[in-house]
C-alpha cells in the first residue's frame, strides 16, 4: 500500500512539473528577438535607408570593395 501512495505522489508531482514545463515553453521569449536600444536605433536607421532606396545589394558591395 505504501508503494501505491508513493507512486501516486510521484505521478502527481511529475504531472505538475510537465504542466509547468508546457506553460514555460508556451510563454518563453526567444532571446534572439530582443533588441538592445542601440540595435533598435540601427534597425530603424537601416529601414529608413532601405525605404529611401539608399541601399545596394550585397553582391554589388562586394564587387566594389574588390576593385
Amino acid at each position: 500500500m505504501t508503494y501505491v501512495l508513493v507512486t501516486e505522489e510521484i505521478t502527481t508531482v511529475l504531472m505538475a512539473i510537465r504542466n509547468d514545463l508546457e506553460y514555460i515553453k508556451a510563454h518563453m521569449v526567444d532571446a534572439d528577438t530582443i533588441l538592445t536600444p542601440d540595435e533598435e536605433i540601427n534597425l530603424e536607421e537601416s529601414l529608413e535607408e532601405h525605404n529611401k532606396r539608399n541601399t545596394i545589394l550585397l553582391e554589388d558591395f562586394e564587387k566594389e570593395i574588390q576593385k
